[in-house]
């Protein structure tokens, strides 16, 4: 059997991948079983912003592999410490603690704004309500999806849990209204929604929220696990507008797409209201992950990939926006940094899903979010070069038919 037909043979049928196996992963490339070389833009959603098997994550991959993995939190570890001061001082909070999973991070997310309302803000007991938005995604646990508007991801998994309120997705008047409710401890909100399909809000509708959580004594939630680290041009999406949430959610690339990490950040007012035997993970923070983290941390740093992705995503939105002025195929072009999307007018005859089967065939994988969506998310070291050539391919692949 093909690694195809065995995934669909032994695998749970909840993906529907582009019809690719890939074995091999360097820098902005990967390469499928036969050795054909593709351009990756989708970074596994973001993880992969470093490149594939960066060297200096690999390197402290392996090295910490040889000495400890897993403690569990039963005990210290001589990593983990340094691991939470280095995330604490990179993102200038006081306090970190250490998931698996971005869903994970987000749960417990919940979980402190929760006690924090309780404790800190005098909301009686078991009516704290949570404020997100339209088109939010933030995982697909039973806790997330109760208050998700994706029939996908919502249909047929209830009961759903209560205690959240959603408001429209860039709407501040919305938003106001919401949070004068006193028991509303908390606003989660992705800073740009990703899985939604790239949609940038208004400039000024971050900067206003927090305004609006702190004349209502609410905590703002930024959900920066796909939108984090140096994706969107800044070290965080929120740096566009100088806001400084109050919890913060890391994932995805807080590893480099080597191990799973997730991250909640928050200021010791906060974060010190969860006590010891309330909320934990087995490997929640192992030395495997801290070493490798650390390691991701430095890479982004280093290679000041923050400006890169910066400079790199206006060339990229100037070369799409350049194609929707030759074909009324590409209807809008939106983004920040490296994280883009190329809406597809499908009533011209080919669906997103085609285009990136027709991408695939050129050699650059990309993948369509909410079905005429096409997101374009490359690792961010990815050159000027590199960044030309994928977009020559894009253009023919577009430019056709």
């Amino acid at each position: 059997m093909t690694s195809i037909e065995l995934e669909e043979r032994f695998g749970a049928h909840n993906y529907h991948p582009i019809p690719v196996v890939l074995s091999e992963g360097a820098g902005v490339f990967v390469w499928d079983e036969d050795g054909k070389k593709y351009f990756d833009f989708l970074s596994a959603y973001s993880a992969v912003n470093q490149g594939h098997c960066h060297p200096k994550i690999i390197g402290a991959l392996a090295e910490q592999a040889q000495s400890l993995t897993l403690t569990s939190r039963a005990f210290y570890s001589d990593k983990l410490g340094k691991c939470e001061q280095k995330i604490a001082q990179t993102f200038g909070f006081d306090k970190v603690l250490m998931m698996n999973t971005g869903a994970e991070a987000v749960e417990t997310a919940i979980k402190l704004a929760r006690r924090w309302g309780y404790e800190k803000k005098g909301i009686p007991e078991n009516e704290a309500m949570i404020v997100v938005v339209g088109g939010n995604f933030h995982g697909r646990t039973t806790g997330i999806i109760s208050f998700s508007t994706d029939p996908d991801s919502r249909r047929g998994f209830g009961p759903y849990m209560s205690g959240f309120k959603v408001v429209p997705y860039n709407n501040v008047s919305a938003l106001a209204t919401a949070l004068q409710d006193p028991n509303v401890c908390g606003f989660l909100v992705e800073p740009i929604q990703g899985e939604a399909g790239v949609y940038v809000p208004d400039e000024g509708y971050l900067r206003k929220a927090k305004e609006l959580c702190e004349a209502n004594n609410v905590l703002l939630m930024a959900d920066e696990i796909q939108t984090g680290l140096c994706r969107t041009g800044k070290m965080l999406a929120c740096d566009h507008e100088d806001v400084k949430p109050d919890i913060l959610t890391l994932g995805k690339a807080l590893s480099g797409g080597v191990y799973p990490v997730s991250a909640v950040l928050a200021n010791d007012d906060i974060m010190l209201c969860i006590k010891p035997g309330e909320h934990g993970s087995t490997y929640g923070g192992n030395p495997l992950a801290c070493a490798v983290t650390m390691s991701a941390l430095e890479v982004l740093e280093e290679e000041n990939l923050a400006t890169h992705a910066e400079v790199m995503g206006e060339i990229f939105r100037a070369k799409m926006n350049a194609i929707k002025a030759k074909t009324e195929v590409v209807k809008v072009v939106r983004g920040k940094g490296l994280l883009n999307a190329v809406v597809i007018d499908e009533t011209k005859g080919r669906t997103a899903w085609d285009i990136c089967l027709q991408l695939k065939e050129k050699g650059v994988l990309a993948k369509p979010t909410h079905g005429d969506i096409i997101r374009f998310a490359p690792p961010l070291v990815i050159t000027k070069e590199q960044l030309e050539e994928a977009c020559e391919r894009i253009t023919e692949v577009l430019l056709e038919g």
